[in-house]
Formats: structure tokens, C-alpha cells, sequence
């Protein structure tokens, strides 16, 4: 939108209206202001706009003009509400706004005063501020004789209403700092007032030694900042006028931010998660040392705001770092190490690069690795994970004689964990509620497995089951076995299922083989004394065998008098088409998405062999190349590494019973994002009241891009019959249009500078064409001026007085053009210089015969 010097302020009302109509959530407004041609600054200055001495004097009795600015500026824009419910760091509160337009009135150039007042009256009353509140006004402030008094008069009239003499309004204008912006002239007053605000301090009014003769501050609180000033922080309110060229006025109502409130969570991770990451590991590197100097400064910083501000609000590039830490003090320390080059195990670096595209298996764990307290510390402190675990048990109640939590967790000592009728239900239980958390955190499986209990958990998790009926099933599977009268055995033995046939074959009708773990690794499981004469055998052939500690002799002929009525069962559950792929344990081969089983499956299953190598191998088919075990411990990682022997897959165990909840997750969390995975860290910290802080922003890797002048091999040709030149020395350390220099005896403070200018060397002068011919710019005359002033007269203060341009100097396209400056010092601070040229080499050109181009003066100070 461009409604000229008001366009900036008008996108941010324009904004405001949009959040405030529901029509966005987030909203950037702004402006920006380049001045690339002459053009305009030569139009205003021909209509006696700009001030004469390059000044905004607002409000000052010398005022008589203004003078262009450039700058760009942006504000991000939410609802209030929102941005505290997010701990997002509020600058200023908008309180209203208002727009109009003065229609007809005087001219471009005459501001309507009955207009000023009416938009921020209005602005007053849709804010909600009663005009008294208001105790300091960023003005239009242009710095023009007839604008500032009416705009003082419009402001005197709205805010001097029922104001005591203590409420003082102090009256500001950006425009004697940084000019005038034009198209972003009310985002630069915006963002002044909103840094008074958050800082508590009215910066001064530059350049203002006397009001306006035509300003009266006569019966008002009105006064002119020449000083930093404390802003009371009782109540803190300003307005922001930005007025338009063409007659469109904005004026703004801002109130300081409230108070950040205390952020307190019920439960909290013992451990956090910082994850940084840069274009190039030189720039991560860079990024480290940046947070290293901000925790050295900021020492109280809280190390979950950090990380919650880090991980979600900078964009995750290419190389990665991620650390677990536990506090600031601690986090040091780690980016120390980092920084040294050196290993630990809570640091981990990794790059996602674009050709490596990553699947994730989840693999759901079986009977046998449950143990009291599993997942403890996530109960207590992981709220989604708690809702999904206290949901199972509510579930559960129809099913178990005691609650799941209290066979989980107990009070005392309570061996039920161990009876099959609560292994399995608990199982299914805390490996969904593990599921839930995964998935909470952006990371979803492309495949599911699940280890023969955990088959009920996978196909739960894969959309054929739902919660409830997952869990009817696995109770009634556990109920049932719990009920049989045989206990039996199994064993493991470290063969394959075709050296043990030989000795099942004799007792199969007792004995059988309940899962295939391994290429050497084989269950078997079914009558105890029959189950122990083969292990005799066995040790007798060679082969080892490891007794395993059951209840139950499961996937074995012991089981079969429960299969009836669990298939029973299973035909009561709805079994829906599958949401996602799932291998099976019945065949290790894929069912895939819309597939579905029948209640016979299930009693095969129970029956059945578990084809655990099979399976594994089906997932390496399927390209995964990421396992996270989705249970207590790190039991099918074990057999599976030994499965799929490849050194470029990734075992990622979601609990470890000798390592904290917190660090086995944390580090999972890391390996992910420093393989490129897509982690929603938003979920992952949705369960914790946090606050956004500011942080170190991006190491940018700056590049030199200026061209570089190439060394003269000497003078090119640029007569028929050319004079040889010896090619001019050149030092390093001299300005590229500055050659040889030479201080005159006489006459004294007289130097002279001879140089010869090249395009071929010193290429960018050919960037400044007329009529497709290079001429050497009024930029190039005031930077050798300037550069021949410091070299003689030293680091000072200067300022360019005046300066005249005689004749134009065209630069050849070939060859070299011999160029002087003179520079003449006085006693009395200033200095003359003459900016002559002389064609080099060019017969008929006498050799005295030299051209002025360009003469100034320069003050010093």
C-alpha cells in the first residue's frame, strides 16, 4: 500500500484490523524507503522542502525542511493473548488505532489540522484511552515551518483535555535521528517508541534549540526531550502519528507490555535438549562460541527457555549439533568441549544431507522385559505421556482386579507386574502410552513391527485396532494363559531352527519353537521335562542353551487349550484396514496399508512361531534404516543389530532400565535431528510452560564482494604513436585512486597527488555511464578529496563545504587517464582542493596542458 509517509503506519493498522477481524493469527507489517535516483530529492529541493544544511530541526525556529532518509522496518503483530498463552517476549501493547483522509484541502504540501485531531481522537476512543493517559506523542515531526505548528495545534487540542499540570506529555520525532523515511517514516517512529517503552526512557530531540515562534506550548504539559529522560513505570502510553503527503493520516495508541508473568510447571524434565544448527560446520562452530558468550553474560538464563527458544524458533539448516544438558552452568561446559574438538556422549553432530531420505520402524517390545517402575520418571513428569498410560488403566478396569498404575508403580512390594495376566495388558499399556509420546513429537513410524505381545501394541498403533479393543484382546490373551494349568518352559538355543528339528521332531506334540530371534538364536518352549531332555541333547551335540524366566511356555502346544476361546474373543473386536504398513509375525512379510487380518490370525499368532529374522529382514526390504524400540529396554535393538549386521542403520531405544527416562530420550531425540528427521518441536514442548528469550541469531558467513583493482602491468596505448610510461608503484596500503603524493616546500600545506585511473584496474568505475560512455562520478571526486584530506591532514572530523563540478571527465575504455589533486590547507581549519586530468601519453597534447574537472572545500573541526 502507498499512501507516501504514512504508508508503513497504515500497514500496521492495516494488520491490527486483520487480527483483530480473526482473518489471520500473525501478521508482519512495515515499510521500507530507497532512494535510488536523483530525481525526487531534486524535485523537493527545487520546491524548498529539504532543509538547507542537511537537518531535521523538528519544532525548532530554524526548521526549514526536512532531509531523505533510507531504512527498512518490520514488526510481527499477534493477539495479545496468544502471545502470552505461547510465552512469546511482548515489546508493546497496540491499544488502537485509527486512519482518514483530509480530502480537499490547501495543497500537497499544507497539513489539515481539524483532520489531525479528528484520527487521533478517534484512535483515543477506539484504545479505549482516556487523552490525559497520554505522556509522550511520537510526532509526524517533518521539520517544516508551517507543518510542525499545526501538528502541535491538532495535538494541543485532543491531549490538553482535563489534563492536570503533573501530567506531563512529552512531544518526539525520530525524523532528527535517522531523517525522514518517507514510506517507512511511521515504522521507524513505531519502533523508537516501542524500544522508550520496553527500556523506560524518552530519548531526546536532536538539533532543537528554540521552539517554533510559531508554536506555543501556553496552557499544556508539552515539552521537548533535550535529554534522556526516565519514563514512570506506572503506566506507560504514547501516540504515533504518521501523516501522508497525499493527505492520509494514521495515528497509533501504544501502552508498555504487561508484566512477564512467572512461568511454573507442576512437572518438569530433569533433562533438556538444545539442538543448533548452521549452513557450515564453520558457522555452526561460530554459532557455539556466540551462545558460550551469551551464557557468560547472561549466567541466570533458565536452560528449558533456552532450549524451547533455540529449538523452535530458528530455522534447522544443514549441520547440527545437538547436547543434553541440565543446567546453564553445565551447558557451558558442553559447548567448551565442543568447541575443543572434543567427544562426549551428550553431544552429537551430524549433517542432513539432501540425497539421504531416512525410514523409521518401530519396533514394539514382547513379555519378558517389563520390570517394576518402567517409565517412572515419565509418568511423573511427561503429562501427555501420563494422559495416555491413566487412559489404559481407566480402560483396564473392566478388565484387572487391580489398577494398572498401582501394579506398575507400588507402594510396596507387589510381584504382580510378573503373573501373565497383568504382564500383557501393562505391556500393551505403557508401550502405546510410549507410541503416543513418540508421535506427540513429530516422529511417526513408516513401518510397524511388533515382537509377539507387542504385535497387539504395532497393530494398534497401525489403525486396525482401536485402544479399546487392543486392549479387551490382550487382557483376555493374558487372563487366559494366566488360567492354564501347565506352566511348562522355554530355552534359548543358539542354533537354527533347522539343526533343532531333529531333536523337537520326537516330542513336537510337547515341544515346539516359539520365535526365531536370530540367525543363531532360536526359543523353544512346551513341556518342562521334555523341554529339559532336549537341552541334555543339545549340550551333548555342542550347542548352547541359556533357560529363559517365564510363567507361561508361550507360543507352544502347552497354550492350545485357550486358543478357542481367545479366538472367540478376538471375532468380538473390530479389526479395521491397516492406516500403516505392518509386518507380521505369523510370516515376517509386510501386510500393507488396507490390508486386514480376521480372529483367526490372531489365535495363529498366539499358536505360532514368531518370525522375528524374517521380519527384521522384511523392514530392511522396506529401506528402514532407523529402529526405535517402542518398549521398556533395549531387547529386540539386541536381536535385531545381530538380524541386519549393516553398519549405516540406527538402534534407538526409547527406555533403558539402568539409564534416567529423560537422558535415553533426550539422546534419541538428538541422533533424529542430527540425521535431518523433521522433529515438531512445538509438540515436544507443548506439555511445559515456557518463555521465549532473546537469543544469538544466525553466524552469517560475510563475503567480501567488492571488486578488487587489478595491478597496471603499465600504460596501455591510446595514440597512434604512444609515449612510453613506466608503470606507476604501487603500495598495498594506498588508496586504490590515490597514487604517488608529494607535500610542496613551497608554497607550505600545499600536496599534490598523481594517479592514473584504469578501468581495466579499478573496474567499478565503469558503473557510471552518460550516453554509454564511462565518466568518473561525483562519488569517486568526494572520495578522493576525502581520502587525500585524512592522508594530509590526518584523522579528524571533516566536513565537504561546497563542491563544484567544471567539465566532465570521461574515462577511456582502453588505456589510462593521468589524473592530480591538489589540496591546499589554511591556518584557519580549512582546505581547498583541485581535481585536474591530463591524457597519458598523447603526442599532441602539450604536456603542461591539464583540465580542471572539479573543485570544494573542506571544514575541519
Amino acid at each position: 500500500m502507498d499512501t507516501a509517509c504514512s504508508s508503513s503506519l497504515l500497514a500496521v493498522h492495516q494488520a491490527c484490523q486483520s487480527l483483530r477481524n480473526h482473518e489471520s493469527t500473525l501478521a508482519l507489517a512495515g515499510g521500507v524507503n530507497l532512494i535510488l535516483t536523483p530525481e525526487l530529492t531534486i524535485t523537493f529541493s527545487q520546491a524548498r522542502m529539504m532543509s538547507s544544511d542537511g537537518r531535521c530541526k523538528t519544532f525548532d525556529d530554524s526548521a526549514d525542511g526536512y532531509v531523505r532518509g533510507e531504512g527498512c522496518g518490520l514488526v510481527l503483530l499477534k493477539p495479545l493473548s496468544e502471545a502470552q498463552r505461547d510465552g512469546d517476549t511482548v515489546l508493546a501493547v497496540i491499544r488502537g488505532s485509527a486512519v482518514n483522509q483530509d480530502g480537499r484541502s490547501n495543497g500537497l504540501t499544507a497539513p489539515n489540522g481539524p483532520s489531525q485531531e479528528a484520527v487521533i481522537r478517534q484512535a483515543l476512543s477506539n484504545a479505549k484511552v482516556h487523552p490525559s493517559l497520554v505522556s509522550y506523542v511520537e510526532t509526524h515531526g517533518s521539520s517544516t515551518p508551517l507543518g510542525d505548528p499545526i501538528e502541535v495545534a491538532s495535538l494541543k487540542s485532543v491531549l490538553m483535555s482535563q489534563r492536570t499540570p503533573e501530567q506531563s506529555c512529552l512531544l518526539g520525532a525520530v525524523k532528527t535521528n535517522v531523517g525522514h523515511l518517507e514510506s517507512a517514516a511511521g515504522i521507524a517512529g513505531l519502533m523508537k517508541t516501542v524500544l522508550s517503552l520496553q527500556k523506560g526512557e524518552i530519548v531526546p530531540n536532536l538539533h532543537f534549540q528554540k521552539l517554533n515562534s510559531h508554536i506555543s506550548f501556553e496552557d499544556t504539559t508539552f515539552a521537548i526531550p533535550t535529554r534522556p529522560q526516565p519514563w514512570p513505570a506506572e503506566r506507560r502510553i504514547a501516540g504515533v502519528s504518521a501523516f501522508g503527503f497525499g493527505g492520509t493520516n494514521v495515528h497509533m495508541i501504544l501502552e508498555a507490555a504487561p508484566a512477564t508473568r512467572t512461568v511454573t510447571n507442576e512437572a518438569e524434565r530433569s533433562q533438556h535438549l538444545l539442538t543448533l544448527s548452521a549452513h557450515s560446520d564453520e558457522a555452526l562452530l561460530q554459532l557455539v562460541r556466540q551462545y558460550q558468550a551469551f551464557l557468560k553474560e547472561y549466567p541466570a538464563t533458565t536452560v528449558a527457555d533456552l532450549c524451547y527458544t533455540a529449538n523452535t524458533g530458528r530455522t534447522h539448516f544443514a549441520s547440527r549439533l545437538a547436547i543434553t544438558t541440565t543446567t546453564t552452568e553445565r551447558l557451558r561446559g558442553q559447548l567448551a568441549t565442543f568447541m575443543q574438538g572434543k567427544a562426549a556422549p551428550t553431544i552429537q553432530q551430524g549433517r542432513k544431507t539432501a540425497n539421504t531420505q531416512h525410514k523409521i520402524a518401530f519396533l514394539f517390545t514382547g513379555q519378558g522385559s517389563q520390570y517394576i517402575g518402567m517409565a517412572r520418571q515419565l509418568y511423573d513428569t511427561q503429562p501427555t505421556f501420563r494422559q495416555a498410560l491413566d487412559r489404559c488403566e481407566q480402560i483396564l478396569q473392566n478388565y484387572l482386579e487391580q489398577p494398572l498404575i498401582s501394579v506398575l508403580y507400588p507402594s510396596l512390594e507387589n510381584p504382580s507386574l510378573d503373573e501373565t495376566a497383568y504382564t500383557q495388558p501393562a505391556l500393551f499399556a505403557l508401550e502405546y502410552a510410549l507410541a503416543e509420546l513418540w508421535k506427540s513429537w513429530g516422529i511417526t513410524p513408516d513401518v510397524v513391527l511388533g515382537h509377539s505381545v507387542g504385535e497387539y501394541v504395532a497393530a494398534c498403533v497401525a489403525g486396525m485396532l482401536s485402544l479399546e479393543d487392543g486392549l479387551k484382546l490382550i487382557s483376555a490373551r493374558g487372563r487366559l494363559m494366566q488360567a492354564l494349568q501347565q506352566q511348562g518352559s522355554m530355552i534359548v538355543a543358539f542354533a537354527t531352527p533347522e539343526q533343532l528339528q531333529p531333536f523337537i521332531e520326537p516330542v513336537q506334540h510337547l515341544v515346539s519353537v516359539a520365535a526365531i530371534n536370530g540367525p543363531q538364536n532360536t526359543v523353544l518352549s512346551g513341556d518342562a521335562a521334555a523341554v529339559q531332555e532336549i537341552v541334555k541333547q543339545l549340550e551333548a551335540a555342542g550347542i548352547n542353551t541359556h533357560p529363559m524366566t517365564v510363567s507361561h511356555a508361550f507360543h507352544s502346544p502347552l497354550i492350545e487349550p485357550m486358543l478357542d476361546d481367545f479366538e472367540q474373543v478376538a471375532s468380538e473386536v473390530a479389526l479395521a484396514p491397516l492406516r500403516l504398513p505392518l509386518v507380521s509375525n505369523v510370516t515376517g512379510q509386510l501386510l500393507s496399508v488396507g490390508e486386514t487380518v480376521d480372529a483367526h490370525y490372531w489365535r495363529t499368532q498366539t499358536r505360532g512361531a514368531v518370525q522375528f529374522v524374517r521380519g527384521m529382514t522384511t523392514l530392511a526390504e522396506q529401506g528402514c534404516d532407523i529402529f526405535i524400540e517402542v518398549g521398556p529396554a533395549a531387547t529386540l535393538i539386541n536381536m535385531g543389530k545381530r538380524c541386519l549386521p549393516a553398519t549405516d542403520n540406527y538402534w534407538l531405544p526409547s527406555l533403558h532400565k539402568e539409564h534416567g527416562n529423560w537422558q535415553t530420550l533426550l539422546e534419541d531425540m538428538g541422533k533424529l535431528f542430527t540425521l535431518g528427521i523433521n522433529i515438531d518441536w512445538a509438540g515436544f514442548e507443548h506439555d511445559y510452560q515456557r518463555q521465549v528469550i532473546a537469543l544469538p541469531t544466525y553466524p552469517f558467513e560475510r563475503q567480501r564482494c567488492w571488486f578488487k583493482p587489478k595491478d597496471s602491468p603499465g600504460v596501455q596505448q591510446v595514440a597512434k604513436h604512444p609515449v612510453a610510461t613506466p608503470p606507476v608503484e604501487r603500495s598495498a596500503q594506498r588508496h586504490p585512486l590515490l597514487d604517488t603524493h608529494v607535500a610542496l616546500v613551497h608554497p607550505v600545506r600545499m600536496h599534490v597527488w598523481e594517479s592514473t585511473l584504469d578501468v581495466q584496474r579499478l573496474p567499478y568505475l565503469k558503473g557510471h555511464r552518460i550516453q554509454g560512455s564511462t565518466a568518473l562520478s561525483m562519488s569517486a571526486y568526494i572520495e578522493m578529496a576525502q581520502a587525500a584530506t585524512r592522508e594530509a591532514l590526518g584523522t579528524q572530523t571533516y566536513s565537504l563545504k561546497e563542491i563544484e563540478l567544471k567539465k566532465l571527465l570521461l574515462l577511456p575504455e582502453e588505456g589510462s587517464q593521468k589524473v592530480q589533486v591538489v589540496l591546499s590547507a589554511d591556518a584557519q581549519d580549512q582546505a581547498t582542493f583541485n581535481i585536474y586530468s591530463h591524457a597519458v601519453g598523447a603526442p599532441d597534447q602539450p604536456h603542461d596542458h591539464w583540465t580542471l574537472h572539479a573543485t570544494g572545500k573542506i571544514q575541519t573541526h
